[in-house]
């Protein structure tokens, strides 16, 4: 604000505002046209009037001393101060004289109390029933006026959430926006009117405008909705009648998955079984000797993780399919820890036995190394001959798949409102959003009002794997349903709801809890907090999932590994490969909470992105006893790393150049991030570690650069190293120092 314009305003000189400035406030002005903050037209405000509430008050003092005399003007002065303490001399030349003037007042009084008295009981009747006496001093009106006055505004209570906007808050509290402000800056805050405020601070704000400010808890609200749904959720086991079991095949790449569900559907129908089969691009459905069987053709172990890390338990039972000529393989040791992990019975599908070079005891000897045990050699695990090329074995898989579902025991209520899981979901750009269900319980109608995650919805239309429109869909069948205000996740559970009210306001918690966890993203557990979290109880087990350049290490490391066990915490190895990390072992560490540690490998920058979208951490060691090192460390709440690698870019090798006396120099195109002079350098290939050490050159064509950025071709000379071939990867990476 300006000076002339406070002067103005304060009806004021402007000079006269510059000096009261200085003198008051040592505050130096230039000039009328300077420019002055709100917190000094503040002080400035308050000084100005201190200044004229002490002008007011001098002359009261006066009149009163003016109107009645203290000495008398009959006696002789120097009497006057010799005898001024003397009450004998002062009191009898005070009373005739203020005699008169006090019962003249008293009566004029007396008239104007009775007019008041009728004035006031015309006007305020309604208000004043306290006293009916007719004789009342003016002082004492006073202070009866102004006390209720006050009780109305001496405590206000206010309901916040954290954190609030200042404005919203002001509103709250019911003044204007810039007194909350000027309290915010005597607070030492700097904020406008469209910043946030934590709830302390709101707190304190509120006590300055006489208001009690509380917290409102969305969350509780929310988890009171989400248990009165669950209690809804129990069924009686007298209405409960078996259900068809889901079953999802897994197994490595090109062992026949997708041969073999072929096979299934084709034997289904050639068997002429009543219904035959209905096929859906998320799920089939098989009928034999008048059994349902549901199997889930998603792709692979990918999407069996990534509903397990959402919280959904779909699987009933998991078929490993391996290839009798080529035995276990890294796809399918992933495909049984997962299983493992998940606790779903395993029956394994030992394919393309037809082939001459098929050895069934070979594929059971490396299965048993990975605890999967067939039932001739003392296991329990079903192991089934098949050959999807000949149709071989089928009928025999089938039978035994309803052979385990029958011990399974697998049961579910029909006559109930439905409740089942997303298998997938997308966008049509014609039918809007569409979901795949399938139905673990209940029956679901077309009509019915449905709640899935954070989106609700009444399904206008139901197709069946064929694509033909059904009007319903009972346990363990898959369904495609159109009408949701939103497209759900895979995982999601969907519950069929009373009324599209109650949905609604349940998708909308949802959706703004789901907002605040994104804000707020929680960390899974990582060897740096792991103290912490075993002291408060969160972690029982630590999980690992080990990966190495040789499986020679994996083991070793496993061995190592379980000896790190203590009573609060079990360290459980629940993974281990050859290769580098990849995207598949990073969802199965999200989905299992588990740490991913790896020996001379690197992870691939897929894996890295999808390692800090989900929050997962990966350890990479080339020594393995640093790694036993840091587990025991960890797991006692010593652990104190000094340095912390920062990864900053990588570059493909698309070429080699031999340089006179400095050796082979790699031309290089940059992926991703950056590689400066200062970087130190790692050598891939394969996403395994060959060397690492320091960068001799660094150039951009013929002139040497202090950095090469992404999209940037280059040349890069290893310090001390030849061994450079086409097709490899360099990481460059910093050593970053870490504050206790």
């Amino acid at each position: 604000m300006r000076i002339y314009e406070l002067a103005k305003e304060l009806k004021m000189n402007s000079k006269d505002l510059v000096v009261l400035a200085e003198r008051e406030l040592g505050i130096t002005i230039k000039n009328h046209m300077s420019s002055i903050t709100d917190l000094e037209v503040i002080r400035l405000r308050k000084a100005l009037n201190i200044i004229n509430n002490n002008k007011k008050a001098k002359p009261a003092k006066t009149e009163i001393i003016d109107d009645e005399p203290l000495v008398d003007e009959k006696i002789d002065l120097n009497n006057a101060k010799l005898k001024k303490v003397d009450k004998s001399i002062i009191a009898p030349v005070k009373k005739p004289v203020a005699a008169k003037p006090v019962a003249k007042v008293a009566e004029e009084d007396k008239s104007a109390k009775d007019f008041n008295q009728k004035f006031t009981k015309k006007t305020n009747q309604q208000q004043q029933n306290k006293s009916k006496k007719p004789f009342h001093q003016p002082m004492q009106q006073k202070q009866q006026e102004q006390q209720p006055a006050k009780k109305e505004i001496k405590i206000k209570n206010i309901e916040i959430e954290e954190p609030i906007v200042v404005r919203e808050l002001a509103d709250k509290l019911g003044v204007p926006v810039n007194a909350v402000i000027s309290k915010l800056i005597l607070l030492g805050i700097m904020a406008n009117m469209n910043q946030e405020i934590d709830f302390d601070t709101a707190q304190l704000i509120g006590e300055e405008f006489n208001a009690k400010i509380s917290k409102v808890e969305v969350v509780d609200e929310l988890q009171n909705l989400e248990e009165s749904l669950s209690k809804e959720d129990t069924d009686n086991e007298a209405d409960m009648i078996p259900r068809p079991p889901i079953v999802t095949v897994m197994g490595h790449v090109d062992h026949g998955k997708t041969s073999l569900l072929d096979a299934i559907r084709n034997t289904a129908v050639t068997a002429q079984e009543a219904g035959g089969i209905t096929q859906h691009i998320g799920a089939s459905q098989v009928e034999i000797n008048g059994k349902k069987i549901t199997l889930l053709d998603t792709p692979g172990h990918e999407a069996f993780t990534a509903m397990r890390a959402r919280g959904a338990k779909v699987t009933d039972i998991a078929i490993i399919v391996v290839a009798a000529d080529d035995g276990v393989m890294p796809q399918t040791i992933e495909a049984i820890n997962h299983s493992k992990a998940a606790g779903v019975p395993i029956i394994v599908a030992v394919n393309k036995i037809d082939k001459p070079t098929a050895n069934m005891d070979r594929v059971k000897q490396e299965l048993s190394e990975q605890g999967i045990i067939s039932e001739d050699w003392g296991g329990d695990t079903i192991f089934v001959p098949v050959s999807a090329k000949q149709h071989m074995g089928i009928e025999d898989l089938l039978e035994m798949i309803l052979l385990v579902a029958e011990v399974q025991e697998l049961k579910a209520n029909p006559n109930r409102s439905a409740k089942g899981t997303i298998i997938e979901a997308k966008l049509d750009k014609g039918r809007g959003s569409v979901a795949t269900v399938l139905i673990e319980k209940g029956t679901l109608n077309k009509g019915d009002v449905v709640l899935v995650g954070s989106a609700y919805g009444k399904v206008r239309a139901m197709f069946n794997s064929k694509g033909k429109r059904i009007n319903q869909a009972g346990p363990s069948v898959p369904v495609e349903i159109l009408g949701l205000s939103e497209t759900p996740h895979a995982g999601d559970v969907l519950i069929a709801m009373d009324n599209e009210k109650d949905a609604k306001n349940i998708a909308e918690k949802r959706k703004n809890k789901r907002h605040l966890e994104n804000m707020n993203v929680s960390s899974k557990v990582s060897l740096d907090d792991l103290f912490i979290k075993i002291q408060k109880g969160e972690v029982k087990d630590l999980n690992i999932i080990i990966k190495a350049d040789v499986s020679g290490s994996i083991e070793a490391v496993k061995q190592s590994l379980l000896k790190q066990s203590m009573d609060e915490v079990k360290v459980n190895p629940i993974h281990g490969g050859v290769g580098g990390i990849n995207e598949n072992d990073v969802m199965l560490a999200s989905a299992s909470n588990a740490i991913v540690i790896g020996f001379n490998v690197r992870p691939s920058i897929a894996a890295m992105d999808l390692a800090k979208k989900e929050n997962v951490d990966i350890r990479t060691y080339n020594i393995i006893y640093n790694a036993i090192e840091d587990i025991q460390q960890a797991v006692k709440g010593m652990l104190a790393p000094v340095y912390k690698e920062v990864v900053q870019g990588r570059a493909d090798v698309r070429q080699t150049f031999k340089v006179p006396n400095v050796g082979i120099v790699a031309g290089v195109y940059v992926t991703s991030g950056k590689i400066t002079r200062k970087s130190k350098i790692r050598l891939l290939r394969n996403d395994i570690v060959i060397h690492e050490g320091e960068i001799a050159s660094l150039r951009r064509f013929k002139d040497d650069v202090s950095e090469l950025n992404t999209g940037y071709e280059g040349g890069i000379g290893i310090e001390k190293y030849n061994d450079i071939k086409e097709g490899d990867s360099m990481e460059a990476y910093i050593m970053e120092e870490i504050k206790r």
